[in-house]
């Protein structure tokens, strides 16, 4: 029998689990290993929602880092993105010339990253790329490039692991997905 969660009328149950999500970290981290050997990048990650996965990722990661945080605004409360994107933490760190890595949580509009891109590529990095968990490439509405992908999931509404309902269910372990009442 499936683990369902309820929060307020909305029930949700499990879509990728806590085992498949570290493996899945692992794996990523071997290949940011690989492609950073003998560099030194900032990783950015996205606040809110890329804490818990930036902080495994890091932990995965061998090569010598350093670490910054960007905080934006897109959805609110809401389930789906609001469209305007607005940036309420800028980063402390100089990024001129340097290999920089963006972990975000969720691609799924490509707003947001298409934001963050603009803003780092004004201070002329070296490099730019973006590690991503989730990928919800059908809901795309802006073509962003995703160089590292977790997993590319369908447009399911997901909460857990950095994402969240409300603000919260951030601190699940695992990922959930919201179960179509329409379908039932």
């Amino acid at each position: 029998m499936k683990k369902i969660l309820q929060f307020g009328s909305d029930k949700f149950e499990i879509y990728l689990s806590e085992e498949v999500i570290q493996k899945r970290i692992k794996l990523l981290a071997r290949k940011i290993n690989r492609d950073y050997e003998g560099k030194v990048p900032i990783i950015i990650g996205i606040l809110n929602g890329s804490f818990i996965f930036m902080s495994d990722l890091i932990r995965n990661i061998k090569v010598d880092c350093e670490v910054d945080f960007l905080k934006l605004s897109s959805y609110g409360d809401a389930k789906i993105s609001s469209g305007h994107v607005t940036l309420l933490k800028d980063l402390n760190a100089t990024i001129g010339g340097r290999d920089i890595i963006v972990v975000e949580d969720i691609v799924d509009s490509g707003l947001s990253i298409d934001f963050i891109r603009r803003l780092i590529l004004l201070h002329k990095p070296k490099t730019f790329k973006v590690v991503s968990l989730l990928y919800k490439k059908q809901a795309l509405k802006i073509n962003v490039k995703i160089d590292y992908i977790g997993f590319t999931i369908p447009s399911h509404f997901v909460i857990g692991y950095g994402l969240d309902y409300e603000q919260k269910q951030r601190n699940l372990s695992a990922i959930y997905k919201l179960i179509d009442n329409k379908k039932k």
